[in-house]
């Protein structure tokens, strides 16, 4: 709508144009004819009464009533230009329709106040003097009625006052609720858009946690599981070959088959009982998303004493005993150990027994440590960095030792841990595949690499894996120790 009061594109309501020409329902354009024809034949009319009381033609008087009246068709189009017409016809007392319409849709229309005030004063000041003149004519040509000076412009103004007041009200009542109406659609709307966004966010924010989760979880479990069976597989491809010919290593081969099938079926066991415990506390409306560290302490107690295992035979076949009872002698997760999850895991003073296992295997296996403090083990004595980092250099020896098991079986691997300022580095390198080796057949899913990227990155690390120009292949890891503890 411009100054003017034309409409740009929209119908009355503002509604997009849809009708023919200006209007946008079929009704509307109906309506409007309906009301520019009565027009039309009221300013006839009138126009014939006026000619005829001027002493003019009554056929000017019908063509100018013929020409005013139907303006009514543009007045949703046009308000303003409507008025001015229906102003301009007051003095030939004609146009009431015309003029009531007019300034409501005037009123009702987008057209500034001050523009439909001036209008409305306009016809007020116009119906009053025209009024006033009609009336003084009446009162003189009637010598015995004379009424007191200030009951005819009373009476004009009052006229003045009814003819255009309800129509201007009424337009800007409708105008005022229709803008309303439109503006609470209009928000309400806009909710709906911006709920329906939060809900699709939301979903993809689950989608991903869900995705995050599932991938944390197997990533966990493959860490966990993934070197207890590649280590049985070696043995028990070593007990093949050695069954005949050495029928006493064959036999000690066997016992550690049976110590890595009794470790990887208690590391599952309690494995499940967590993922178990992490369901019910989602069903709880619970948060679950500690799930992957809790599978990595319940891993680190099923290492530790799986270690003690296989030192003592005495233990070995108590665990048999054990491991005899079914899934339910499995030691229950409980609640502060879950809690302590955190504060639990693979340390770096467990890497010698994780190095111990892979020679057990018969792999030669050379474990260094660069920066250690003075008096300390090999390996590293005690927590001196924080859980997180220690349990991510853990795994990723214990993933790199297990590759060399299934991808280059008989091959040397050397592991160098590094106390560096700030930082801990780790490499794992072994050489090429001796020839004689016998191939354990063990077969690869390609996640261990992708497994080890993601929890050094997600610690601020920076990982590099790649063969060796000797024919080997090399994993290496830096992890920040900013978060180290004392």
């Amino acid at each position: 709508m411009t100054a003017t009061g034309a409409s740009e594109g929209v119908g009355a309501r503002g509604a997009p144009v849809s009708g023919p020409w200006w209007w946008a329902r079929r009704r509307s354009a109906v309506l409007d004819v309906v009301l520019a024809a009565a027009s039309a034949v009221e300013c006839a009319f009138e126009g014939a009464r006026f000619a005829s009381g001027a002493q003019l033609p009554e056929l000017v008087g019908v063509l100018l009533g013929l020409l005013a009246g139907p303006v009514l068709l543009v007045r949703r189009r046009w308000p303003v230009v409507v008025v001015l017409v229906s102003i301009a016809v007051i003095p030939a007392e004609m146009g009431g329709l015309l003029s009531t319409v007019g300034l409501y849709t005037l009123a009702a229309s987008d057209v500034p106040r001050r523009i439909t005030g001036l209008l409305a004063g306009m016809t007020v000041a116009g119906t009053l003097v025209t009024t006033f003149l009609s009336l003084r004519q009446d009162v003189l040509a009637q010598e015995d009625f004379q009424p007191p000076m200030w009951l005819l412009p009373a009476m004009s103004l009052a006229l003045g006052l009814v003819l255009t007041a309800p129509p201007v009200l009424w337009g800007l009542y409708v105008g005022a609720r229709r803008r309303l109406v439109e503006s609470l659609r209009e928000r309400a709307d806009g909710l709906e858009r911006e709920l329906s966004l939060l809900a699709d966010r939301a979903e993809e924010r689950a989608e991903w946690a869900r995705n995050e989760e599932r991938t944390r979880i197997a990533r966990e479990m493959h860490d966990v599981v993934a070197h207890r069976v590649s280590l049985m597989v070696v043995h028990a491809a070593a007990l093949q070959a050695v069954a005949l010919k050495d029928p006493e290593k064959a036999s000690k081969n066997a016992g550690l088959v049976g110590d890595m099938g009794r470790q990887a079926l208690t590391e599952l066991r309690e494995m499940l009982g967590v993922l178990r415990t992490a369901d019910g506390a989602a069903v709880r409306g619970a948060a679950a998303s500690g799930a992957p560290e809790r599978l990595a302490a319940v891993a680190s107690r099923a290492g530790a004493q799986a270690t003690v295992q296989t030192r003592s035979p005495e233990a070995s076949v108590a665990a048999e005993s054990a491991g005899d009872g079914g899934p339910e002698c499995a030691a229950p997760v409980s609640a502060p150990a879950a809690a302590e999850a955190d504060s639990e895991g693979p340390y770096l003073a467990e890497l010698g027994d994780l190095v111990g296992q892979s020679r057990a295997a018969g792999m030669v296996v050379e474990l260094t440590v660069d920066g250690a403090a003075e008096g300390e083990p090999a390996a590293a004595a005690g927590q001196r960095y924080a859980p997180p980092v220690e349990r991510t250099v853990y795994r990723v020896v214990q993933e790199a030792l297990t590759n060399v098991h299934k991808h280059a079986p008989g091959a040397r691997a050397r592991v160098r841990l590094a106390h560096r300022e700030g930082e801990l580095a780790v490499q794992v390198e072994n050489g090429p595949c001796e020839g004689g080796a016998a191939d354990a057949g063990l077969p690869s899913g390609g996640n261990g690499l992708v497994g080890m990227r993601e929890r050094v990155t997600a610690l601020g690390g920076v990982f590099v894996s790649g063969p060796t120009e000797a024919g080997g292949f090399r994993v290496s890891a830096v992890l920040p120790a900013a978060s180290a503890v004392s």
